[in-house]
């Protein structure tokens, strides 16, 4: 999966060559930035609605991708554009996203059991190490991040960590839950390369659709394996579902596959540390639960990483 850093190219390239991640123009990256900021909104929605949702957590990993790609069938088959750009995938295209839906369905299926192994904190400040496995598989797939997009990268992680904690506790059971938190992290990584580097060529609602198609399909035979139940819930459950496949599948998932073309996966992949806060400032806004006076400077380092490694993209 060859990967080429974001820069600014001209409007033809060579036939047999696929076009680079592009930094747009500005107003084009206003866009961006802009959806950018509703999909964290969206993902930030996904902490309160799974905490409050009476599903176990696989089934609601399963739900929210099923759901998305009920919704998302209609247009993708029933109307021409489409599905002739669902048509034009070839092999390639489709085997990798194929392949990022299989990661998506790791990180969701590693993250999410580890919250009942180890302690919340440290399963969050271990998932959010995204944004370093992003930078490390860049390098190992021939891209030299420049030194400020490292920097950038250490300090939102930093932040993240700084915001959550990190439990010290040690067990055998606490251990496995951070192995497989910092494994759910590393399987973002990948979803956000591989995505990257589809959404050359593939529009996003033939990506996201062959995307989430896949991942529901593995997350139904996790919970089948696992005998975690996938009915029987209260009305109120399947509305809660169907909130959180609107506002953190829909807008926040689709919007990053939007946006990861012009941006860049460094850019995609520490911007989801704004979740953890944006989740914070959403439980305070939606439950009165405001968040302790230490995470607003850890925002801050948060905000300040991800500033570095923009500002490295533009360059």
């Amino acid at each position: 999966m060859p990967v080429t850093g974001s820069r600014r190219t001209g409007g033809q390239r060579t036939a047999g060559t696929r076009a680079p991640f592009t930094v747009p123009e500005p107003a084009h990256r206003r866009t961006d930035i802009t959806l950018l900021g509703v999909a964290v909104a969206g993902v930030s929605l996904s902490g309160p609605l799974i905490a409050a949702t009476a599903a176990p957590a696989l089934a609601i990993a399963f739900w929210r991708n099923a759901m998305a790609t009920a919704g998302l069938a209609p247009y993708v088959l029933l109307r021409a554009r489409p599905r002739a750009e669902l048509a034009r995938l070839d092999r390639r295209t489709l085997l990798l996203s194929a392949a990022a839906g299989a990661a998506l369905a790791a990180h969701f299926g590693l993250w999410l059991p580890s919250l009942q192994l180890t302690s919340v904190a440290s399963s969050v400040a271990l998932v959010t190490t995204t944004p370093i496995w992003t930078t490390l598989l860049l390098r190992l797939t021939g891209h030299r991040p420049p030194r400020a997009v490292w920097a950038g990268s250490a300090v939102a992680v930093a932040g993240a960590v700084a915001l959550t904690g990190v439990d010290l506790t040690v067990s055998a059971r606490a251990l496995t839950g951070d192995a497989l938190a910092l494994a759910g992290g590393a399987a973002a990584a990948v979803y956000v390369l591989i995505g990257a580097e589809v959404r050359r060529t593939a529009s996003t609602t033939a990506y996201t659709f062959v995307c989430y198609t896949t991942t529901a399909v593995l997350l139904l035979i996790a919970c089948l394996v696992a005998g975690a139940s996938l009915g029987g819930y209260s009305g109120e459950t399947w509305l809660k579902l169907l909130a959180l496949t609107v506002a953190a599948q829909l807008l926040g998932h689709s919007l990053l596959n939007r946006v990861v073309r012009g941006l860049g996966p460094s850019v995609t992949s520490i911007s989801l540390l704004l979740e953890t806060p944006g989740a914070a400032l959403l439980a305070a806004l939606w439950l009165g639960q405001f968040p302790p006076a230490a995470a607003y400077p850890a925002l801050a380092v948060i905000v300040l990483g991800l500033a570095l490694v923009i500002r490295a993209e533009r360059s």
